[in-house]
C-alpha cells in the first residue's frame, strides 16, 4: 500500500507545487495591484472577469485548453508522462499546471483583495501615509505582511488537498499521480486503497496545521505559541 502511495506521489506533486507556487504568487502580486486602483472600473472589470471566470467548469477550461494549446497549436501533447523528471515537467505537466491556473486564480485573487481591502482601512495604514511613506511600500511591506496570516491559513488548509491529487486534470492527462489511483481505487471498488489514502491524507492534514501556527510567528512576532 505504500508503494502505491509513493509512486504516484511524485507525478502529483510535478504538478501541484508549481501551481500553489504559481497561484499564491499571482494571487498575492494581484491583489495588492488591485488595492492599488480599488474601487476604479478597472477593480470593478477585474472582479467582474473573476466571477465569469468561477462560473466555468474546469471541464470546459480542459476541452479549450487541450483542443486549442495541443491539438490545434501543438504547444503541448494532449497526454503522456514519462520517466524523465524535466521532460515530465516542461513538457507534459505544463498544460495542466496553465489549466489549474486558469481555474484557481478568479477565486484567489478574490479571496486576497478581500484580505487585503481589510487591512488597507486599518489605523496603521492611515498613520504611516501620514508620517510620509509611499503607497507602494505600505502596500508591499505593512498591509502584506498583516493580510499574511489569513492568507497563510488558506494556502496551508489546501496543502492536504494536494496529497490526493487533482483527479480531472490526472484522469484527462493520463498523469499516473494519486487523484487518478483514486479514481481507479473507487471505479474497481478497490476499498483499502481508498482507507489507506485517507488516512495519509488525515494525518497530513494535522501536520500541516501545526506548521500554519508555526508559520503565523514567523510572520507575526504578536502571536504567541503557549
Amino acid at each position: 500500500m505504500s508503494h502505491i502511495i509513493t509512486s504516484r506521489l511524485g507525478p502529483s506533486m510535478m504538478v501541484l507545487i508549481p501551481l500553489t507556487v504559481l497561484e499564491t504568487f499571482f494571487g498575492v502580486a494581484l491583489a495588492l495591484a488591485i488595492a492599488f486602483v480599488r474601487g476604479s472600473l478597472t477593480d470593478r472589470a477585474v472582479m467582474i472577469a473573476c466571477t465569469v471566470g468561477m462560473s466555468v467548469s474546469i471541464l470546459v477550461y480542459i476541452i479549450v485548453f487541450q483542443y486549442g494549446f495541443a491539438y490545434k497549436l501543438g504547444l503541448f501533447p494532449v497526454q503522456g508522462w514519462g520517466d524523465s523528471f524535466w521532460e515530465n515537467l516542461l513538457r507534459y505537466a505544463t498544460l495542466p499546471i496553465l489549466i489549474g491556473l486558469a481555474v484557481s486564480i478568479a477565486p484567489t485573487l478574490r479571496l486576497f483583495r478581500t484580505f487585503v481591502l481589510d487591512e488597507v482601512n486599518q489605523d496603521y495604514v492611515r498613520t504611516a501615509r501620514a508620517k510620509g511613506l509611499t503607497e507602494g511600500r505600505i502596500m508591499w511591506v505593512h498591509v502584506l505582511r498583516n493580510a499574511g496570516i489569513p492568507i497563510i491559513t488558506y494556502v496551508m488548509s489546501n496543502l492536504p488537498a494536494l496529497l490526493i491529487g487533482a483527479f480531472l486534470l490526472e484522469r484527462f492527462f493520463g498523469i499516473p499521480g494519486i487523484g487518478r489511483e483514486v479514481i481507479l481505487a473507487v471505479e474497481r471498488s478497490d476499498f483499502p486503497v481508498i482507507k489507506a489514502i485517507t488516512v495519509y491524507v488525515a494525518a497530513a492534514t494535522m501536520l500541516f496545521n501545526l506548521l500554519t501556527d508555526l508559520l503565523y510567528q514567523a510572520v507575526d512576532p504578536r502571536v504567541q505559541l503557549k
